[in-house]
């Protein structure tokens, strides 16, 4: 299956003083405010590392949740943060931080599909950069 989606962006003026939108194409984001301030301080709006910490996180509850499908169970929630880490111009880590209920799976088969999920989602698998999860079973 081949599948393509898009986004874009809009920008004007400097990058420090200017300002951008973006925009998905599902509208989710319709003309979504960016800036200097959204970005490197605490402006009103999104930035690039925001987006990207949601996909990694959406990405990866994903394909955790069909991971332990296929091992037999459904988790009750699978709740997931991402940290995303911008230094020296370049994205340096992805911390993920999971909390999942899924009754009847030992810790032992848990942390296997996680591990698979941390290196196998789409969004894991597009960065060059380290990549930890800290997950708990409930």
């Amino acid at each position: 299956m081949k599948i393509t989606r898009n986004a874009s962006a809009h920008w004007a003026g400097t990058g420090k003083d200017g300002k951008g939108t973006l925009t998905t194409a599902s509208t989710v984001l319709n003309q979504t405010q960016y800036s200097f301030n959204t970005r490197f301080e605490n402006g009103v709006g999104t930035n690039p590392e925001e987006l990207v910490a949601a996909a990694h996180a959406g990405c990866f509850a994903m394909q955790l949740a069909f991971n332990i499908q296929q091992a037999g169970f459904a988790a009750d929630s699978l709740d997931v943060k991402c940290d995303i880490t911008l230094e020296d111009s370049g994205i340096t880590s992805s911390k993920l931080t999971l909390k999942a209920a899924v009754p009847g799976l030992d810790k032992a088969k848990f942390d296997e599909l996680v591990d698979h999920a941390e290196h196998n989602c789409p969004i894991s698998k597009l960065f060059n950069t380290t990549i930890s999860v800290d997950a708990t079973l409930a």
